[in-house]
C-alpha cells in the first residue's frame, strides 16, 4: 500500500525543541555561513534562540566527539554537524571525509538522536560557497523533521 503523503515533506514545527550545533572552524568563512543559515532556518521553524546551543571545534574530525558530549546530556531533541572538507592533493581528504561521516552516524545510532550531517565534502572552494546557505538550511529542516519523527514513533 502506498503512503498518501509519499513525496511530501511533513509540516515542520520546532517550537518545543532544543537543538545542538557543532561547527568545525576549519574553512571558517564557509562554516560560519553554514551556521548562520542553519540558525536562521531553525528560528523560522519556531526553535527559540535560547534553545539553540552551539559549540566550535577545530576541524571535521573533532565534530563527532563534541556531538557525543552533547548527546550524553539527553537534553537535545536533535543535533547538527557543520563543517567543510575541501579536496586537496593527498589522501587526507578521503580520510577526514570518511572518518567524520562515520563518527557523526555513530553518535546518532549510539544515542538514538537525530544528527543532521552538513559537513560539506567538495572539490574546491567554489563548490562549498555554492552550497553553504542551502546546506545550512537543509540541516535545520532535517534536524526538526527527524526529531518530530522520532518523537512520534517513540
Amino acid at each position: 500500500m502506498q503512503d498518501a503523503n509519499q513525496g511530501h515533506a511533513p509540516e515542520l514545527d520546532g517550537h518545543n525543541m532544543v537543538i545542538g550545533i557543532v561547527r568545525a572552524r576549519f574553512n571558517d568563512s564557509i562554516t560560519q555561513t553554514l551556521q548562520d543559515a542553519c540558525i536562521s532556518e531553525l528560528l523560522r521553524l519556531g526553535v527559540k534562540r535560547e534553545h539553540i546551543e552551539t559549540a566550535e571545534v577545530p576541524g571535521a574530525l573533532e565534530v563527532p566527539v563534541a556531538l557525543q558530549a552533547m548527546a550524553q546530556h539527553d537534553r537535545f531533541d536533535a543535533l547538527i554537524a557543520l563543517g567543510c572538507i575541501i579536496r586537496g592533493e593527498t589522501y587526507h581528504f578521503e580520510l577526514v571525509a570518511n572518518e567524520s561521516g562515520a563518527g557523526v552516524s555513530r553518535v546518532a545510532l549510539d544515542y538514538e538522536i537525530p544528527v543532521a550531517n552538513a559537513i560539506l565534502t567538495v572539490e574546491d572552494e567554489a563548490q562549498a560557497i555554492a552550497r553553504q546557505v542551502d546546506k545550512g538550511r537543509d540541516a535545520a529542516a532535517v534536524a526538526v523533521e527527524m526529531a518530530q519523527l522520532l518523537d512520534r514513533i517513540a
